[in-house]
C-alpha cells in the first residue's frame, strides 16, 4: 500500500489507516476474537498504520491492539494513540461514552506536561511498545470542553507541548500533533506553536468541507499533514439520508438530510455509491497523509477496502474534487 510522510518528520504511514475506536466496544459490545479477527483483515489487506486512543473503551483498544501486534517486527508498523485523558483504576461500567463494558478505569483530563507523560506511558504499556511514532492531543478545544477549555488550553500551552518535544527529542515518539472535531482550535494553537499533524474528524468530507476556508491553506503553508477521521460524518455519508441517520455523533437535522440527499441524486447519476465517493474525497485530497477507515466488522472493512480501488465511471473521480 502507499505510503506517505507526516510533515517534515521521518514517519511514514499507509494511505489508509485502521482507527481502532470500534475494537474498544464503541456502541456495541465485540468480543476479542472479533476484534482479532479485524485487524488481521486490515493487516492481511497491507494497512500498517493503526490509530488508537485510551478513551476508546478506557484502555480496552489499546489493550487489544496490544495483544494483536505482539510477535510482530515493530518496524513493519506504525502506532498513533492519544493524550490528554488520564486512567486510573475505578468502578466496572455498563456504558461510558458510547463504549459498552469498557475496562474498569476511571478518566481524568490533563494536558500538563505531566499528565501528558503519564498518559503516553499508560498507552505504552497497553500497546507492548517503548515508542508511538504519533501522539495526538486528544480533544482539546470547546466542542469537548465548552467554558473548562480554558483550563485546559493553559495546561496545553505551559507545559503539555514541552512535553511532547522532549519526548520526540528523546525518540519515543515521531511526531505530534491535535486530534479533534473542530477547527478553530487547530488555527488557535498553530497561530502559537509548531505542530507536524492534525487527525481532523469531521471537518474534511464530502459533506462538510470547512476545514478548506482558513485551516488547510495554514497546513498547506506550515506543512502539516492531515489524517482524516469521521469520514462518513457520523454514519450519515454511509447509510445516505434514511431515517435515523446520524450525523455529527446525533440524529440528522433536516438540513443536513437534504444536502446528503442532493450528494447521493449526484453520485448516483455518475454510477458512483454515495459511500464510495466520501471515500475517494478523502484519499484524494492532497494533505491527507492518510484516511481512516474504523469498524469492527470484517465485513464492513472489505465493503470499503472494494469501495477504493474499484473502478470508476469515466469523469466520475473529477466530479467529486
Amino acid at each position: 500500500m502507499k505510503t506517505n510522510p507526516i510533515g517534515r518528520t521521518a514517519v511514514q504511514v499507509t494511505e489508509i489507516s485502521f482507527g481502532c475506536a470500534g475494537i474498544g466496544n464503541l456502541f456495541r459490545k465485540v468480543d476479542d476474537e472479533t476484534a482479532e479477527a479485524v485487524l488481521a483483515c486490515a493487516w492481511d489487506r497491507g494497512i500498517r498504520y493503526f490509530d488508537t486512543a485510551p478513551h476508546y473503551g478506557r484502555g480496552l483498544s489499546e489493550q487489544r491492539l496490544g495483544r494483536f501486534l505482539k510477535g510482530r517486527e515493530r518496524g513493519d508498523y506504525v502506532l498513533s494513540s492519544k493524550v490528554g485523558r488520564l486512567l486510573s483504576p475505578g468502578p466496572a461500567l455498563a456504558e461510558a461514552d458510547g463504549f459498552i463494558e469498557p475496562l474498569a478505569n476511571a478518566v481524568r483530563y490533563d494536558y500538563s506536561g505531566d499528565g501528558i507523560e503519564a498518559s503516553f506511558e499508560q498507552s505504552c504499556e497497553r500497546l507492548g511498545t517503548s515508542r508511538i511514532e504519533i501522539v495526538y492531543v486528544h480533544d482539546i478545544g470547546t466542542y469537548t470542553h465548552g467554558e473548562d477549555n480554558a483550563r485546559h488550553m493553559a495546561d496545553l500551552m505551559g507545559s503539555g507541548f514541552d512535553r511532547l518535544r522532549k519526548l520526540k527529542d528523546a525518540g519515543r515518539i515521531g511526531a505530534f500533533g491535535l486530534g479533534v472535531n473542530e477547527n478553530e482550535v487547530c488555527l488557535d494553537i498553530m497561530a502559537e506553536t509548531d505542530i507536524d499533524i492534525i487527525l481532523l474528524a469531521g471537518r474534511l468530507t464530502l459533506l462538510d468541507r470547512s476545514a478548506e476556508d482558513r485551516l488547510v491553506p495554514l497546513c498547506r503553508k506550515k506543512n502539516v499533514s492531515l489524517v482524516l477521521g469521521g469520514i462518513f460524518n457520523s454514519g450519515i455519508l454511509a447509510t445516505g439520508p434514511v431515517p435515523g441517520a446520524h450525523y455529527d455523533y446525533g440524529p440528522a437535522p433536516e438540513d443536513v438530510l437534504e444536502k446528503v440527499g442532493a450528494l447521493q441524486r449526484r453520485a448516483e447519476a455518475a454510477g458512483v455509491p454515495l459511500a464510495t465517493a466520501a471515500l475517494r474525497f478523502a484519499l484524494a485530497h492532497p494533505l491527507a497523509a492518510s484516511t481512516l477507515i474504523g469498524t469492527a466488522k470484517v465485513s464492513s472493512l472489505i465493503r470499503n477496502l472494494e469501495a477504493v480501488s474499484a473502478p470508476w465511471a469515466a469523469g466520475a473521480d473529477v466530479a467529486w474534487l
